[in-house]
């Protein structure tokens, strides 16, 4: 099982953006993402700073994706 690279909120957004999440709305620093079938999650866009491993997680788990098949988004 390989680590999560190290990946900045709009990394995260366009990986999502292959598979069908859109942008919805932005309140702040964090970006509410949701697919046509119901899948929602937030990222959080902190310019110069990187998603944090936990989170990266937590979004893919919302976005029902696995850890291989989100690497392959990238």
């Amino acid at each position: 099982m390989t680590r999560l690279p190290s990946l900045t909120g709009e990394q995260v957004i366009k990986a999502l953006g292959k598979t069908g999440f859109q942008v919805l709305r932005q309140k702040g620093s964090h970006i509410y993402l949701k697919h046509p079938d119901g899948r929602a999650t937030v990222v959080p866009v902190h310019k110069g700073e990187s998603v944090g491993r936990g989170i990266l997680r937590k979004i893919m788990q919302d976005a029902d994706l696995s850890r291989e098949e989100f690497m392959k988004l990238l």
